[in-house]
């Protein structure tokens, strides 16, 4: 079964379960939702209506620990730790499996630095036994660990929930593409029309040379022809026309 399936199943379980529940009821079900280790998608769970209702109330931070770990990263977290809940361990290594799938985002080669400094790690046995069993292991990245050049090659990376205004600029950036793939074709048309004319102008321009040997052809058969049926004339032709030569 592939993660995106597994995604869907547990999204399903956990949207139904916040659906019956309410108020501080729902605590236990955003710590479970959190720590689950194959969940990394918390966007519907968001919106079902008796969690949004949270906001405003005493268990308000709840809310706000699912809207971290729908777009937030481990830093982010630490910054304002102080307003929510503190987190047990499975949640802080989901945190920070979300991290990397944030910084993957917008880098394809993630720097060593730069991870044990997100990830806080103490040094590069600790980030790469975490990349190598906490992410890749799991699924949720692939990629090649680059001990040389101390960096990690991203080759795949699973997507997050979509942030508040992300998706007007996913919109645009998909419609500059269409935009691109559109005169790129016509361009691609155009070399074909001008690859076709060509083709054309070739084969009119072999036919001529083709027709203009054939020409030749017949005018070298032809003289040739005459040129063997002419008369050769006699030695006694000869004799008769030249009688002083005997």
């Amino acid at each position: 079964m592939d993660i995106e399936q597994k995604q869907a199943e547990h999204i399903d379980y956990f949207v139904k379960q916040a659906s019956n529940l309410k108020g501080s009821s729902l605590r236990n079900l955003v710590v479970e939702a959190t720590s689950h280790p194959s969940l990394f998608a918390f966007s519907e769970i968001i919106s079902v209506p008796n969690v949004l209702e949270l906001e405003g109330t005493e268990n308000a931070a709840f809310l706000d620990l699912l809207r971290m770990f729908a777009h937030g990263t481990w830093s982010e977290y630490k910054s304002v730790a102080s307003r929510l809940p503190p987190l047990v361990p499975d949640q802080v290594l989901k945190l920070k499996q979300l991290t990397v799938l944030t910084l993957a985002e917008t880098n394809k080669v993630l720097p060593y630095d730069v991870l044990i400094q997100e990830l806080d790690v103490k040094n590069v046995r600790e980030l790469e036994d975490f990349l190598i069993n906490d992410c890749m292991y799991v699924g949720i990245v692939r990629g090649k660990l680059d001990q040389l050049r101390r960096c990690f090659e991203v080759q795949f990376a699973a997507g997050r929930d979509l942030r508040p205004g992300q998706l007007g600029s996913m919109i645009q950036t998909i419609s500059d593409w269409l935009s691109t793939s559109d005169n790129l074709l016509v361009s691609i048309q155009e070399k074909i029309r001008w690859a076709d004319n060509m083709s054309e102008m070739d084969k009119k321009h072999r036919k001529g040379v083709e027709e203009r040997v054939e020409e030749v052809k017949k005018t070298l058969s032809f003289k040739k022809l005459q040129t063997v049926s002419r008369p050769t004339p006699s030695s006694e032709g000869m004799k008769r026309s030249f009688p002083n030569m005997v």
